[in-house]
């Protein structure tokens, strides 16, 4: 099994050495497979390649076999509007490397093009879901596991830690070595920031401001780097996730200068930024005015706002998602500002990729509240006018903003405290399946969950994690976070909360008192399914106060939470409704003691928890 694997993986990679002829500069998708469901349809582009006649021959042991060929076969082609790019259909039948000619005239140009085959079962592949807890990681920032490649040639922005918003040199082998970390957490999937090429003059660390969406970043590594990456974090029991981002490109990527359609890219007469209005798409009382500005509006001056209602880059963008989660085997996708993308094409976007893998999941980015507001994007939600995005997980903005602003102050006031997690909690119902929504307490675009909570004090991130592991949903952590990190004085600057994750002698006893408590805590969330995928019950309580049930029909497991700067009695006869259904004499899993519920005295410390597990 292990050879046929090596063989496959040995096949893909090379698609990264074929060489075209000069006159051909780039050809993509820079592979493809046999026994796909996506048609493939290849862009490529030269100079002066319009109308070109195309035909097809098969290479055995780098030398042409005469007559016809019948693996890969040439179809349907068009030009675009720049007399450089010519775009092509192919029937694919049997996996090789065939030779494709271009020629036009007395001219013609050849690339060596690799038919792979499909690795078995990669359409039935399994994705991450609400048994996972996913662990967010910045790329350039995490950790620097090869200080080589920090700067390179081809590059145009240096690694230099002195500057706090320039590269700091993390990288895949950062990734790779910090595998036994994160499956000590109790994490099991692992989110990147994108790796693709960011080649900006400056910022470029963040890497959303792609320049060549069918290459790593070199000061990350390589393309075979990165599937090597996915492959050893398979061998450890851990999933890859791949930041995508179809809304926007890079000024500096390569097609900037030669657009195959003017309407490539969204272009106004002037710098024209987007009014982040997402509620137009759904809003009735819309203008059409403000409803184009919130798709085609820039998202900033270096990252032009791309088109997906022109149907060349619509299969493109199909074909590069499926592309990578083909060749590096990935396990799911995000998607980066979703709701900045032509709306029905975004969902168009999608439904290709689950077509060719039906259980992949994919979490999009919708940054808004509240609930209803991130629940119009998720598919299976039933929307007013009917619209499915395909998107099968959003990410649940307004649970973590009333958890924050739950442990920002005391709460001592109507409608304070934990009652804004009840209150954002009730709001279920909205949603086409709760068990689809990722949650998390911070991100690499917000302020660090310690430097939110009030006197940064760490019994309330402990209590803050507590719901984040027992709630429903798919748990997301932000790296450093497992240690409690801070970003100092400058709390908002997005690349101080952006720093290094402390390794050795930086990791202090604190530290790692936050890391045992959360790995004690997502280790024991593993193992229980009634935490992944059953139902809730909470009570209201007006006292800076909260809980619930995570329930099914064999167990349950009860949490209390109390956010309060002074002890609280759990009443435990208003649960009567649901305690009567179990033993209500259950057992603390971090601390292994027995708890009776029937007790009606439970007295909880100031900011504390309390976790029961309960059987029937």
């Amino acid at each position: 099994m292990r050879k046929n694997i090596s063989l496959v993986f040995g096949l893909l990679l090379m698609c990264m050495t074929l060489n075209a002829a000069p006159a051909i500069q780039q050809v993509e998708p820079l592979c493809w497979w046999t026994n796909m469901e996506t048609p493939l349809t290849l862009m490529f582009h030269g100079q002066d390649l319009a109308d070109s006649k195309v035909s097809v021959q098969q290479l055995v042991n780098g030398k042409v076999v005469r007559g016809e060929c019948l693996g890969l076969v040439p179809g349907k082609q068009h030009n675009a509007e720049s007399p450089n790019y010519l775009f092509v259909d192919f029937g694919v039948f049997q996996p090789g490397v065939y030779r494709i000619t271009l020629k036009k005239g007395n001219k013609k140009a050849t690339y060596d093009y690799l038919i792979a085959e499909r690795r078995e079962g990669s359409r039935e592949r399994k994705s991450f879901d609400a048994s996972d807890v996913v662990y967010l990681i910045m790329s350039d920032r995490f950790v620097d596991g090869d200080e080589s490649n920090n700067s390179t040639p081809n590059t145009r922005e240096k690694g230099n830690k002195e500057n706090i918003n320039g590269r700091w040199g993390g990288d895949i082998q950062g990734i790779i070595n910090s595998f036994d970390h994160i499956a000590a957490l109790g994490a099991t999937a692992i989110w990147p920031t994108p790796m693709l090429g960011d080649d900006e003059e400056a910022w470029s660390y963040h890497g959303y401001a792609c320049s060549d969406y069918y290459h790593i970043d070199p000061r990350y590594g390589s393309n075979s780097m990165y599937a090597q990456m996915v492959q050893k974090a398979h061998e450890k029991g851990l999933k890859i996730i791949m930041d995508m981002v179809p809304n926007h490109c890079g000024a500096s990527h390569w097609w900037i200068a030669d657009l195959p359609y003017q309407n490539w890219i969204n272009q106004f007469p002037e710098f024209t930024n987007t009014n982040n209005c997402f509620t137009a798409n759904y809003d009735i009382n819309a203008s059409e005015y403000d409803r184009l500005l919130s798709n085609r509006g820039w998202f900033d001056k270096p990252m032009p706002d791309m088109n997906l209602e022109n149907p060349d880059l619509l299969k493109y963008f199909q074909q590069w998602a499926i592309w990578w989660i083909e060749y590096a085997n990935l396990d799911g996708l995000r998607v980066d500002t979703y709701p900045y993308i032509e709306k029905q094409p975004g969902a168009d976007w999608l439904k290709a990729i689950r077509n060719e893998y039906p259980n992949i999941n994919i979490v999009g980015e919708c940054w808004t509240r509240p609930a209803p507001a991130v629940a119009y994007w998720q598919s299976g939600t039933k929307n007013f006018d009917g619209f499915d995005s395909n998107l099968p997980t959003v990410m649940d903005f307004p649970v973590e903003e009333a958890i924050r602003q739950a442990l920002e102050n005391d709460g001592n006031y109507w409608g304070g405290g934990l009652t804004k997690v009840y209150d954002a909690v009730a709001m279920d119902y909205q949603y086409g399946d709760v068990n689809k929504l990722l949650t998390f307490l911070g991100n690499h675009d917000m302020a660090r969950i310690r430097d939110v909570v009030k006197d940064r004090d760490l019994r309330r991130v402990r209590l803050g994690y507590v719901l984040l592991a027992t709630m429903r949903g798919i748990p997301q952590l932000f790296y450093g976070d497992e240690y409690a990190m801070s970003a100092g004085e400058d709390i908002n600057n997005h690349s101080y909360l952006r720093m290094p994750l402390p390794q050795g002698d930086q990791v202090t006893p604190e530290m790692q008192q936050m890391f045992d408590f959360q790995s004690a805590l997502f280790q024991w969330r593993k193992n229980e399914p009634v935490l992944h995928f059953g139902r809730t019950m909470h009570f209201m309580a007006r006292n800076n106060t909260y809980a619930f049930f995570r329930y099914n029909d064999d167990e349950a497991v009860f949490v209390f939470a109390n956010a309060a700067d002074e002890p609280r009695t759990i009443p435990t006869d208003h649960y009567k409704e649901i305690l009567s259904k179990y033993n209500a004499i259950g057992v603390n899993p971090l601390t292994g003691e027995q708890v009776d519920l029937n007790r009606t005295d439970i007295e909880m410390p100031a900011i504390s928890t309390l976790i029961v597990k309960l059987t029937k």
